[in-house]
């Protein structure tokens, strides 16, 4: 399972997205070894932290809604591969 990331900036990500965007990576945080056998935190790779509900500029793809070639890198070098492996997470 995984967080949602950010995505502020996109026309359809309004206050009310936000809203349940947050609600949603809460309940995923919640259950990070419980109900899923690992659990990726896109949101806390793609975030800017000074604008935790929008993408870093450098990771976004120019439309604020998906990530660009480094924010795919950056995903991908933050998964632990030993996690996708069944009894070694």
């Amino acid at each position: 399972m995984a967080t949602v990331a950010p995505c502020a900036g996109y026309p359809d990500c309004t206050a009310a997205v936000e809203t349940r965007r947050q609600a949603v990576n809460a309940a995923v945080r919640a259950e990070a070894g419980a109900a899923f056998d690992a659990t990726l935190d896109f949101d806390a790779v793609l975030r800017d932290p000074a604008h935790p509900g929008r993408m870093l500029p450098g990771y976004d793809s120019g439309d604020h809604l998906h990530p660009g070639d480094a924010g795919l890198r950056a995903l991908g070098e933050a998964v632990d591969l030993r996690a996708l492996v069944p009894g070694r997470g």
